[in-house]
């Protein structure tokens, strides 16, 4: 049985997380199943646009740092399907050319914070709780969190989240703009549906040329800083900060960092 579920709702093509029991913790099946699904609203003409949500109380806790870390050490993150997209669009050969919607409530941390970013229009549940905790692990982010959050938010506003990796809420999030919209808990994918049908409706080759010169701005300045994501990390895997990081977050506690 999948973690992905998938379903049509007109021409548009919902895709929710289902790892409900592990709070939608991506491991490396999730990511794969996903990266294929966007490539299935890629290539069928049918799609005009993409849903990604959730099932269950939370969108995501993030990756399962440990079945990712070999891939880290590496120099990659998990190898993409031949047939799939790349979630976080940060390779431009493998990126989606037709809008994305997202719907989120309770946990979105990490890996969910840069989906989000890498989607084109954001619903939140008023129950979701945004983190960026990856400061907190003695590691920092690489799947665009670096690149995006400024460019998204503001610059003090993303630092503010960024370094100290604390928890906020779905109002701050629609304050500095990660959000579009809060909606009363439960309601945040039929608000997000109700969206994604008007982009649907629309010329679809008109709704693909204007999110493509859109992203010719943004993916100028953003090439040199996808580049070094993944260099820049290979020498903080080796610290006794990451170690401690990944047994604080392995015991579930906080990180006794020592900047060694």
């Amino acid at each position: 049985m999948g973690v992905l579920s998938l379903e049509r709702h007109g021409a548009v093509l919902c895709m929710g997380l289902d790892r409900a029991a592990k709070r939608n913790a991506f491991n490396v099946e999730l990511w794969t199943e996903l990266s294929s699904a966007l490539g299935t609203l890629e290539r069928d003409a049918a799609l005009r646009c993409g849903l990604l949500h959730a099932h269950g109380d939370h969108f995501t806790g993030g990756i399962e740092l440990p079945q990712w870390l070999p891939h880290f050490r590496a120099g990659h993150t998990p190898p993409l399907p031949d047939d799939g997209l790349d979630p976080l669009c940060l390779d431009p050969a493998r990126t989606r050319s037709k809008p994305l919607i997202m719907a989120v409530q309770g946990y979105c941390y990490t890996i969910g914070i840069e989906l989000l970013l890498a989607a084109d229009i954001r619903v939140a549940a008023e129950s979701t709780r945004f983190a960026q905790i990856e400061v907190k692990r003695g590691i920092y982010p690489i799947g665009g969190a670096t690149v995006r959050f400024a460019q998204e938010v503001g610059w003090g506003n993303a630092m503010r989240w960024l370094l100290t990796g604390d928890t906020f809420d779905a109002a701050e999030a629609l304050r500095i703009g990660l959000v579009q919209q809060a909606v009363p808990t439960g309601g945040q994918f039929d608000a997000a549906l109700a969206i994604a049908t008007t982009v649907a409706e629309q010329a679809p080759l008109a709704v693909k040329a204007t999110l493509a010169a859109v992203r010719v701005t943004r993916e100028a300045a953003e090439t040199e800083a996808i580049a070094r994501l993944l260099p820049d990390m290979l020498p903080l895997l080796d610290t006794d900060d990451a170690r401690e990081g990944l047994a604080a977050f392995l015991e579930r506690r906080p990180g006794r960092f020592t900047g060694r």
